[in-house]
């Protein structure tokens, strides 16, 4: 006998995490076909891959990664409830979604600091450095309400380019995005717009040393040279920052997500 599908009732439950528009029946019922058929393609792809892995597994697995253990998970957090009796299946799916993203935040920052020391492993005064990063402050009357998943909490930090050198990070992003956009960003926005940024560095240096080689006007030199002033400046960084909360707000969202960031022209002018 195959499995029900999802109800329209739940679908239009989950979809309100994810918008603040209503949904009429039809666009559920809609939702609930959409998301069988990303099944209908997904599972069979994930069976190949779990076999490709193990001929002999008899259970359909991630292959692409490994993740944090599903019932482990829950029996540590029915370990630290306090008024409830049990964890529910969602509240699992969500702390490992947060779990992993905290994981990989964590991991990145230790990685920037083994860099910044010039080695390859990462050892435990990087991991150190990247905890007390991430630490909660003491006083927490004015920090925003916790969250989960791809809204993994990313500390402030200093900002580096431009300045001496250093590297702009994950959490210097949100101290631009507060300020200049008014808005938080999640994880993979800011991860997203880090690629941009980089890439567009690398296309202006590029820029700029063709102008000197080959160039006969030396006009068009002195602006590549402007425009790197303003992406060490973080002009570039401030402008996709507000486009992006711009766009966020217009769609009634309450931060910057990957979608915004992706919708954004990174080379135009302004």
């Amino acid at each position: 006998m195959p499995a029900k599908p999802y109800s329209p009732s739940h679908i239009g439950a989950v979809a309100g995490g994810f918008t603040e528009l209503r949904l009429s029946g039809a666009v559920k019922t809609m939702l609930v076909e959409a998301l069988c058929a990303e099944l209908d393609r997904l599972v069979p792809q994930m069976e190949a891959a779990t076999l490709a892995v193990d001929e002999e597994r008899k259970t359909l697995d991630d292959a692409a990664r490994t993740r944090l253990n599903y019932n482990r998970t829950r029996e540590l957090m029915i370990d630290r409830l306090d008024a409830l009796e049990s964890v529910g299946s969602a509240a699992v799916q969500g702390a490992i979604e947060h779990l992993e993203s905290y994981l990989s935040t964590l991991l990145q920052q230790a990685g920037q600091a083994a860099e910044r020391d010039r080695v390859a492993t990462i050892k435990d005064r990087h991991l150190e450095q990247a905890l007390g990063a991430l630490a909660p402050a003491d006083s927490d009357d004015d920090a925003p309400p916790p969250v989960m998943g791809a809204e993994a909490v990313i500390a402030a930090e200093p900002l580096v380019v431009g300045s001496g050198g250093g590297m702009l990070t994950e959490g210097a992003l949100v101290s631009i995005a507060k300020s200049h956009a008014g808005m938080p960003v999640t994880l993979e926005a800011a991860r997203e717009l880090l690629d941009l940024y980089y890439m567009y560095v690398d296309q202006v240096e590029a820029e700029i040393m063709d102008e000197a080689r080959f160039g006969r006007d030396p006009s068009h030199l002195l602006e590549h040279i402007n425009r790197m002033r303003t992406l060490m400046g973080l002009g570039w960084m401030r402008r996709m920052l507000r486009a992006a909360a711009d766009e966020a707000r217009e769609r009634g969202y309450r931060r910057i997500d990957i979608e915004q960031i992706v919708n954004i022209d990174p080379f135009a002018e302004g």
